[in-house]
This record gives structure tokens, sequence and C-alpha cells, in this order.
């Protein structure tokens, strides 16, 4: 999807995060445009989480500034930043095990009060995702690690989110599945939503994204196209920590 000159969607500046006495994000900026997939990239320990939760406002900044839809929320409550139009993808996906797929899909939709788009909503996410309609009486806690990555998308696209935020996608997946799991978040970026996926798997991140930023120990150390950063001979270097 071309999201040349879309406007920015999230915006990140120079943001500097601590957890205590302990610089974990250094000066970090980062964009991600209306429309676009965008892959952060970064082994353990380099800062992926903690930018997740400073996008969320699970942890506050102690510099910088972070802007969503034209906005500055840097102040805000998590619960704010949802009702804009931000959505997670948990890693490990965090389903409701004894709930049904179809009472999963539901809690996605708590802050939504209309009920008549509400139904729309379903019928988006079972077109999406065919399977769950079919599964929709199953408990959550007996589906395959790659079904229970549909109804974690399907419960955050009940939200109506304008921005899909992801965490470690093919974290605990079986590689068959890995794939089949980014099959599955190209066709909701296809059917229209912005997302920033972050994610160690850099070949298959980057297969699917616009553009990527690498982090290593909380500095971006490279960014740019996807194309290009899957060519880059650094990105092994960067990948590794410095």
């Amino acid at each position: 999807m071309s999201t040349n000159g879309a406007p920015d969607l999230l915006r990140l500046t120079d943001i500097d995060t601590y957890y205590g006495e302990i610089h974990i994000l250094e000066s970090l900026n980062l964009n991600v445009r209306e429309g676009e997939l965008v892959s952060l990239l970064g082994g353990n320990a380099s800062g992926k989480s903690t930018t997740l939760k400073t996008i969320l406002g699970l942890v506050q900044p102690r510099n910088g500034s972070v802007e969503f839809r034209g906005e500055e929320v840097t102040g805000r409550t998590t619960s704010y930043r949802i009702q804009q139009g931000m959505a997670i993808v948990p890693e490990n996906r965090r389903l409701f095990g004894p709930m049904t797929v179809l009472e999963n899909l539901e809690m996605g939709a708590y802050l939504i009060r209309d009920t008549k788009g509400r139904k729309d909503d379903f019928e988006r996410v079972y077109t999406l995702f065919p399977l769950l309609h079919e599964r929709r009486s199953q408990l959550a806690g007996t589906l395959s690690g790659g079904e229970q990555q549909m109804v974690a998308m399907g419960r955050a696209l009940m939200a109506r989110p304008k921005l899909l935020l992801m965490d470690e996608p093919s974290m605990g997946l079986a590689p068959i599945l890995v794939e089949r799991s980014f099959e599955i978040i190209q066709q909701v970026h296809q059917s229209g939503v912005a997302m920033l996926v972050v994610e160690q798997n850099a070949n298959m991140a980057l297969s699917i994204a616009d553009r990527g930023y690498v982090l290593s120990t909380g500095r971006c150390v490279l960014s740019g196209p996807a194309q290009e950063l899957l060519q880059h001979e650094d990105l092994r270097k960067a990948y590794l920590g410095r």
C-alpha cells in the first residue's frame, strides 16, 4: 500500500525513557503514517517493548513527546489513547482461554457503544478470518497458536483501531505458523489499518513492511524503506547489539 505523502498517524520525538536511573530509550524518533506498516526490530533488551509501553502510555518518557492523530498525548492515560484509536495485539496473544472465540471478540468491542456498527465489525472480522466464524463457539484456549493469533487480531480489530500495535507476533509459534501469521498481518494491513509490528524476526517483518527501524540498546541505529534494510549489511551487526 503506497503511503508516500500520507500524514503522520503516530510520531515519537526525542523520546528518553528511564526505569529508575537506567536510561532505556535514548533520543528515539519514530513515525507511522496513515495506512503504513512499519516494523520495529531489535534483539533482546534493545528497547522494543519499552517503545510500545511508551506509545501506549504504560510508561512516561522523561523527555520528548508522543503525538497521535495530530494531538500530543504524552501525558494522557492508556485508556484515553485506546479510545482515540490505538489497539494492541500483545505478546503471546493473551486470550481469555476459558471464554469462547465469540466472547473474546466481544471483549475487543467493549468501548464501542454503537450496536448496529458492532454487527458490521463482526462481519468485517469474519470476512478477514472465516475460520473464526466456524469456531466462534469454541473455547479460545483449545485453539492452535496460529488460530489464537487470528482471534487476538480479530479482538483488536473489533475496537476499530486507527493504529494496530503488534508485540512479537512470531513469538512461540512453530516456523510453519510464523509464515501464516505474517500473511494474516499483511491481510489486515491491506484492509486499510496502519500497523507498527515489533518483532525479532527481521527478514519476515521487513518482507511485509513499508519501512523499518532497528533498535540497539535503546537507540535507533538504522531506519529506512524495508527493501533497503533487507539488503543492508550492517543490519545483522546492529541486530546483535553494539
